[in-house]
């Protein structure tokens, strides 16, 4: 949750059947085992295998055309999430390919809606796929952990509304019109993300306070507050930062889009898109993606109730992972250790640790594809919530890079949690594609030391790849950067709001801990469009050094660099290091570099 900007805004796969007989123990246990092929497990007995596929579960609602009241299934399932913002339920809302007309899906927290085309043009709306935000009195700061993905819209007035702020990424989506990013009456609001997508008219951010849009094509885009940064984007504006404060790339470096569900005919099938260099514009726009088709019979489908002993087992059968919307709590990490896996979330799925582990843990192997899901942090304190990589990982995987695309960590605010690292990178040549990590500064279990988190995202592998880095309110460091060459393409941070003084969070003899570090041994490392705010509601006389620390070397480069002071609830000295103007006052107003060195 953010303070306002300043500037005013213009006005189901078939079961086994087992033959049944009468017949002996002895014949019986022949025939368990013949319906169900053996595997070793961990301690050498063999185990049922797992089938892949199966039925998506409750909590994926299917809809074609033909669907009788699709708006009224759609505004019950808003109603319940509408301001669900810490609840359990999870669910996505897929749209089989073909025309639908008269529809305003309205899309509350944990709800994922998509279509189910092998492109956005094969699932048409003839209508609008909203995000307002009348549940918190206009104020999109909150609406947080939900996502349109892979469908066409003809938004009824011209203009589609998606007024969201972090984790709430807008994919794979063609519309045909403007794109409205503000609430209705220009409230305040601070996202956010778009990727892959096609908006043939303006994109108005109005209030927004930053944003970050990738690979992409627009009809033009409309003003900037303090952060609007592009890579890779048809019709983004030019190089301007500060004033207006646009920071363009004319390419992303590496990208690989999101994996995706869809339907083959009638058979579900999961796309993983390639990997893409020096990319510019959609994936899908001039004709067939390019990337893999994986069968769903391929895939474990996974349940509420299932084990990460039961997950591991999949993996280590061979199969991929889809976890359909749901909370997972496990008691032992689960371990993907096989090239190329696929683990992918619909409807914000959800995995807690209960004991202290490590959430999920991915090997030193090319090609894993993490996406769509949410790591919560566990009551029991774990060193760390998601690991790529063992530490001294060391293989080259450029090119095959490991991916996470809408990987999202939270401390607290759903109860208490704790985590001393949220995300901690060790492959080398990773790409960390939109990433909110959280220590939460609202909701249940939020204090100092209730749900203390040291450090947000830390890097040690070399050649790692950040596009839309958003990482808020960790005790220490917010991000660490330890590996060399690395890249991050927007940066948002705030500091933690509830330091109780100056002494909590003195670093040596520096005030305070940067929100992104570049360790000193670095000799290369480069940023663009990076942000750092400051609101220490607690003690409003706390003063920050800086908002980033680097090494001064010919190859570590920043660009477009900001600190901002909300509300003048606490100050920043300098930008980066002892170079920038201090933020004074009570005016909410950035403070600028516009390069380092």
């Amino acid at each position: 949750m953010q303070a306002p900007p300043t500037s005013s805004a213009p006005p189901t796969a078939p079961r086994r059947h087992r033959r049944s007989k009468a017949v002996g123990f002895a014949a019986l246990a022949v025939s368990l085992l013949m319906a169900f092929p053996t595997a070793q497990s961990a301690f050498g007995d063999e185990t049922a295998e797992l089938p892949g596929g199966g039925d998506l579960g409750p909590n994926v609602l299917v809809f074609d055309p033909s669907t009788p009241d699709i708006q009224g299934k759609v505004d019950e399932v808003f109603k319940k999430q509408e301001s669900n913002q810490f609840g359990t339920d999870r669910y996505a809302l897929m749209f089989k390919p073909g025309t639908y007309d008269n529809i305003n899906a309205q899309i509350g927290f944990y709800t994922s809606i998509a279509g189910l085309g092998l492109n956005p043009d094969d699932t048409t709306f003839n209508g609008d796929v909203t995000v307002d935000a009348g549940w918190f009195d206009g104020n999109a700061t909150q609406n947080f952990w939900r996502s349109a993905e892979n469908l066409a819209l003809n938004p009824v007035s011209g203009t589609n509304r998606w007024a969201v702020s972090q984790a709430a990424p807008f994919r794979r989506m063609h519309v045909k019109g403007g794109l409205n990013l503000a609430p209705d009456g220009y409230g305040w609001a601070s996202g956010g993300y778009i990727a892959d997508s096609k908006i043939d008219g303006e994109v108005g951010p109005y209030s927004q306070q930053q944003w970050y849009t990738r690979d992409s094509s627009i009809g033009g885009w409309g003003n900037g507050v303090w952060n609007m940064t592009f890579s890779g984007v048809e019709g983004a504006p030019a190089q301007s930062f500060p004033e207006p404060p646009y920071t363009t790339l004319d390419n992303t470096p590496v990208s690989r889009e999101k994996p995706f569900l869809y339907l083959d005919g009638d058979d579900y099938k999961v796309f993983v898109p390639a990997k893409r260099t020096n990319a510019r514009g959609t994936s899908w726009g001039n004709g067939t993606p390019q990337g893999e088709s994986i069968p769903l019979d391929q895939f474990y489908v996974v349940k509420p109730g299932a084990t990460a002993e039961t997950i591991n087992a999949a993996v280590g059968q061979g199969l991929h992972l889809l976890f359909t919307p749901g909370v997972y709590h496990v008691d032992q990490t689960i371990d993907i250790d096989r090239a190329d896996t696929v683990a992918l979330g619909l409807g914000l799925a959800t995995i807690i640790p209960d004991n202290g582990v490590t959430a999920v843990k991915v090997g030193d192997v090319d090609g894993v594809k993490l996406a769509g899901l949410l790591i919560d942090a566990g009551t029991t304190n774990s060193e760390s919530l998601i690991e790529v990589g063992p530490e001294g990982s060391s293989a080259n995987h450029a090119d095959n890079p490991t991916s996470l695309q809408d990987v999202f960590v939270r401390v607290g605010g759903a109860g208490a949690g704790k985590a001393t690292n949220g995300l901690v990178v060790n492959s080398n040549d990773t790409i960390i594609d939109h990433t909110w990590l959280w220590r939460a500064d609202h909701g249940d279990g939020v204090g100092w030391e209730t749900n203390r988190s040291d450090y947000g995202l830390t890097v040690n592998g070399d050649n790692v790849l950040a596009t839309g880095l958003f990482v808020e309110h960790f005790n220490k460091y917010d991000v660490q950067w330890n590996g060399e060459n690395g890249k991050t393409i927007f940066f948002q941070n705030e500091k933690a709001y509830d330091a109780p003084n100056q002494a909590a969070i003195q670093n040596g003899d520096i005030k305070g801990y940067a929100a992104y570090k570049v360790a000193d041994s670095v000799t290369t490392h480069e940023g663009w469009g990076m942000g750092s705010y400051c609101y220490f509601n607690v003690d409003p006389t706390i003063r920050q050094q800086h908002g980033f620390q680097a090494p001064v070397k010919p190859g570590v480069k920043f660009h477009d660099l900001l600190v901002v002071s909300l509300g003048g609830q606490g100050q920043y000295d300098h930008v980066i290091n002892n170079t920038g103007s201090p933020t004074s006052g009570t005016d909410t107003i950035p403070s600028q570099v516009v390069s380092f060195p």
